[in-house]
């Protein structure tokens, strides 16, 4: 994970088919994301989309595999 998406951990996803996801873009604070959210289901309101939290670990996903 760069340095620059650590500054920005709040990311919007567009829901695609067959579990996939596109993403939209990144915010700093989650204010931001919801503002941002809004905007586009009211432009896109076919399409879905997630907000998630990126803090960049990958290590639980190998403990729980243990």
């Amino acid at each position: 994970m760069s340095y620059q998406q650590q500054l920005s951990p709040w990311v919007i996803h567009k829901l695609l088919p067959n579990l996939k996801h596109l993403t939209v873009t990144r915010f700093r604070r989650r204010p931001d994301a919801e503002a941002y959210l809004k905007v586009l289901r009211e432009s896109q309101p076919q399409s879905q989309f997630a907000i998630i939290f990126d803090s960049g670990r990958t290590d639980y996903a190998a403990s729980a595999e243990s």
